[in-house]
């Protein structure tokens, strides 16, 4: 009987120090620093890249140096187009990428490129952060979320020939994605799939005519050093949404508090992007200008034709989400609902 008492003693005391240990353990699982990845397409030198550069400081500065992110920037961790797979595959832990960059895999989301008339970033960062917290469409839900951010007025460049009709556009061959792909063969022209890093190359040569693009790109890619006119169709104009998001078992592995304080992050992230754009759309023409470049402008006319050409592409693209059950109709009214907002 001693033997058995002294034999459960063991045992109890075994279970306690486990439990303490246990407990130790548990106090102690967010200890240590999470070092983290962090791709994106844009070079080093664009303020979109030095924008993402300063949220990995902040993060590492705000979270006294628990989280540590590591940048990539210019595609040197993954390609533009495979940034999204890559943070579900665990290759790169963050990544800052297009929507459109593929074609079809965000279709909610993608409903914010449309040609509906964005008159700057600031706006368009607003609606597309608006549209992901009202309808939260399930094709991010397989990464964490950090924020959304859009370019401003996306607008047709072209190299040796002027756009001031519709009919100027027809046979030319159009550097553009997701989206804008489809706004460039709804207006006539022929439309290039290609993300923007190829996209100097490309006009310098002549492979294609010109590009959708906002303006900021002019001199944040130098492509005002390769086309010669904008077309500036502003009731037309698209915006290409961004997204930042990180996988889901390395957000996990970071303590709530860090987590809370990187969401703060990405809500003064999201307005800084915006304001960005237009800053360095400002700059972008001022640097399109300076090559002896030429602004075209449309009369309400002809802008009027140009929302006919591309207003069938809206309704079939809300009718198309609305096939799948995703509210396309819903979306689309909610995203005019907020472009009327100042």
């Amino acid at each position: 009987m001693k033997k058995s008492f002294q034999l459960i003693a063991l045992g109890l005391s075994f279970l306690c120090v486990w439990g303490v240990l246990g407990s130790i353990g548990s106090a102690t699982s967010w200890a240590g620093t999470i070092q983290l990845t962090y791709s994106n397409f844009f070079p080093p030198t664009h303020i979109q890249s030095q924008l993402a550069e300063g949220w990995c400081q902040e993060v590492a500065r705000r979270t006294e140096g628990r989280v540590k992110v590591q940048y990539f920037a210019g595609q040197t961790l993954t390609q533009a187009n495979q940034t999204y797979d890559s943070v579900l595959d665990g290759i790169a832990d963050i990544g800052f990428s297009a929507f459109a960059y593929t074609r079809g895999r965000f279709p909610v989301m993608g409903a914010i490129d449309l040609p509906m008339g964005y008159p700057d970033g600031v706006t368009a960062t607003r609606v597309a952060n608006s549209i992901y917290e009202q309808f939260l469409p399930k094709e991010l839900e397989n990464t964490q979320l950090m924020y959304i951010h859009a370019h401003g007025a996306g607008l047709i460049h072209t190299r040796g020939r002027a756009v001031r009709t519709l009919a100027d556009l027809k046979g030319l061959k159009i550097r553009s994605t997701g989206i804008s792909a489809q706004m460039v063969k709804a207006l006539g022209a022929t439309p290039v799939p290609m993300p923007m890093p190829e996209s100097y190359q490309s006009l310098q040569k002549g492979v294609v005519d010109g590009s959708a693009n906002p303006i900021e790109t002019n001199k944040g890619w130098k492509l005002g050093e390769v086309l010669d006119y904008v077309t500036l169709a502003y009731p037309v104009a698209y915006t290409t949404s961004f997204f930042v998001v990180m996988n889901k078992a390395k957000w996990d592995s970071i303590d709530p508090k860090d987590q809370a304080v990187i969401q703060e992050i990405n809500k003064e992230w999201a307005v800084k992007h915006g304001e960005a754009w237009d800053a360095s759309d400002k700059e972008g023409l001022q640097f399109f200008l300076d090559q002896g470049n030429t602004t075209v402008e449309i009369d309400p006319k002809e802008a009027a034709r140009w929302q006919a050409a591309v207003a069938p592409m809206i309704d079939e693209y809300a009718k198309s989400l609305d096939e799948k059950g995703m509210k396309g109709t819903d979306v689309i009214a909610a995203i005019r609902q907020e472009l009327k907002k100042e």
